[in-house]
């Protein structure tokens, strides 16, 4: 059974091939200081102003924050990459733009592409999106042939000024733009009550949820939020567990880098206030789970566990989903966004 009343929010790759020519003399460009930023240690040089300039970036998400930048590139880091950040200031020395990349055969990636992270794009406030954008690729065009023969960036939203900057500043830079289509992330809109939200389903659909809740109700189904547990770590592990019966899919996919990322992250957003780790049970056994970032009044929905010999006759993956879509609405929270994926539950 999924949800409906979604809207899609799509998200892009972006191909920028060519090598970038320096820009025209005059342009806003030449008040600005770029440095180049080789490796990890651009972490700690940004610390202190990474997470400030994240929250007034145009996509505000929290795939961009710092904590979640190091540790995909502390677990996952592709084998023979280097990590190249362009800190953009302008003339008063105000961080103003963060361009955190990785090299790969050649290319140019945003750091955290392509399998585990939704949304990515340059680190700037809207209004000086394309000037830092011509800033940065000003500062990657003294890079060596063999490390930068192009862009390719993935997981911009579509609504991103960066698809209307880059191909606006391609011809003037002498490259090429190329972008397609890469997955819609379907979003519900949240009403102002959990009863508005069940009135936007069709009647079929209104029913059958109205059923497995009650159903569920019975049989003293219970959803908690350990987002606050004082042994985090363990939590993570029993979501993993759920995670990795899931699907053969996602067993096979959960690896140790990503299982370190799950823990680094979990932990990070627990401090920041920001993790929602919710698990369904029945007498006791966890059935269901999901891993969510409760971020700028969005209910942001990383990823999903389901043991399907649990209690499938209660549908407890679809009862959580339920019950989370009305936690969201308690917290005043504008969107629940499924991110990407295939699962039912969506």
């Amino acid at each position: 059974m999924g949800f409906l009343y979604c809207h899609g929010r799509r998200r892009v790759i972006i191909k920028v091939t060519g090598r970038p020519a320096s820009s025209k003399p005059g342009s806003d460009v030449e008040s600005m200081k770029t440095d180049l930023i080789i490796g990890a240690v651009a972490f700690a040089e940004l610390a202190d102003e990474w997470d400030d300039l994240a929250g007034q970036g145009m996509t505000d998400s929290p795939f961009q924050s710092l904590a979640y930048q190091r540790a995909w590139w502390n677990h996952l880091q592709p084998e023979g990459s280097e990590l190249l950040t362009v800190a953009t200031r302008d003339e008063a020395g105000r961080l103003i733009g963060i361009g955190c990349f990785f090299t790969s055969g050649g290319r140019l990636h945003f750091n955290g592409c392509i399998e585990e992270t939704d949304y990515l794009d340059l680190i700037a406030p809207a209004e000086h999106a394309e000037a830092v954008w011509r800033a940065t690729l000003d500062c990657l065009g003294t890079l060596g042939q063999s490390s930068c023969q192009g862009l390719e960036l993935c997981n911009i939203p579509a609504a991103s000024p960066s698809r209307a900057i880059l191909p606006r500043l391609a011809p003037q830079l002498n490259l090429t733009f190329a972008e397609q289509i890469a997955e819609v992330c379907p979003i519900i809109p949240l009403p102002v009550t959990f009863e508005e939200y069940l009135e936007t389903l069709d009647s079929k659909q209104r029913r059958e949820l109205s059923r497995k809740l009650r159903r569920a109700e019975a049989a003293d189904v219970v959803t908690t939020d350990v987002s606050d547990a004082a042994d985090i770590d363990a939590e993570v592990d029993s979501f993993l567990e759920l995670l990795q019966k899931s699907t053969f899919d996602k067993r096979d996919w959960l690896n140790e880098g990503r299982r370190a990322l799950f823990h680094d992250v979990a932990r990070s957003a627990q401090t920041a206030g920001t993790l929602q780790l919710l698990f369904t049970a029945v007498e006791g056994r966890r059935a269901a789970a999901l891993f969510n970032f409760n971020y700028k009044d969005r209910i942001w929905v990383y990823n999903s566990g389901l043991d399907p010999s649990a209690f499938a006759a209660l549908s407890p993956g679809v009862v959580l989903t339920a019950t989370a879509i009305e936690r969201a609405i308690g917290l005043g929270c504008r969107e629940f966004d499924f991110l990407r994926g295939s699962e039912e539950y969506k």
